[in-house]
């Protein structure tokens, strides 16, 4: 029910991930990062658990392999997908046999996508090249993947959430954006919402970590 991919800037370090499906708030389940460490997508009839658990685990040194390796001992791993990048780069993937429908993944250096419920097996290797051929922010470089998801064919039924989340040098996600439901297509609700949001990214930041110095808000009555 879910293609996604996880992440990492090979300039910046930022780390990100995006992912989509027809069911309601995915990126409130699926998604995870943490500045420094890495990204995870944990899918397919989800456990959350996992994508904090492999974070865990890459904090503690272990690279996206291990970590991955480690989550694969546990109970009822058959029925779930993992995705992991780590500082370094490394992707790594477990993808069960129990995956529903068709399911797919592939990984490049400093990224990894896959998906399950799948309309064709080419998703994952589309999102990979669109990634890799694509230039400028990391968040657009994941949008581009996504578009790339669904003009190989998507998810085999329509989607209907979206989610972006990007992590750098601070404790909190930089950018956590969701659609968490809509009729119409997500993946083109969350690129508007990322235009609007991404030239105030910065000032978000400087905001937390500095007011003093922070630009203005920008709203009625903000002198």
């Amino acid at each position: 029910m879910t293609f996604s991919i996880v992440a990492r800037c090979a300039e910046t370090g930022m780390f990100g991930v995006a992912v989509s499906s027809s069911s309601p708030a995915v990126a409130a389940r699926c998604a995870h990062a943490r500045a420094g460490i890495g990204a995870v997508a944990s899918q397919n009839v989800t456990d959350p658990s996992l994508g904090r658990r492999a974070l865990d685990l890459m904090a503690l040194g272990a690279g996206a392999e291990q970590a991955v390796a480690v989550l694969k001992a546990g109970p009822h791993m058959a029925y779930r997908q993992v995705l992991a990048v780590d500082a370094q780069g490394a992707s790594a993937i477990h993808s069960g046999p129990s995956a529903l429908g068709t399911w797919a993944e592939a990984s490049a250096e400093n990224v990894a996508c896959g998906g399950n419920l799948l309309a064709d097996r080419n998703v994952p290797q589309a999102m990979v090249a669109a990634f890799t051929a694509a230039r400028g922010h990391l968040g657009d470089r994941l949008l581009a993947a996504m578009r790339a998801a669904l003009a190989a064919g998507g998810e085999a039924g329509p989607v209907h959430s979206a989610g972006l989340m990007l992590v750098r040098e601070v404790s909190w996600p930089v950018a956590d954006l969701r659609v968490d439901w809509t009729e119409d297509c997500p993946i083109a609700a969350l690129a508007d919402l990322w235009a609007v949001y991404r030239p105030q990214l910065d000032a978000y930041v400087t905001r937390a970590l500095d007011p003093s110095s922070a630009p203005s808000y920008g709203v009625p009555g903000d002198l």
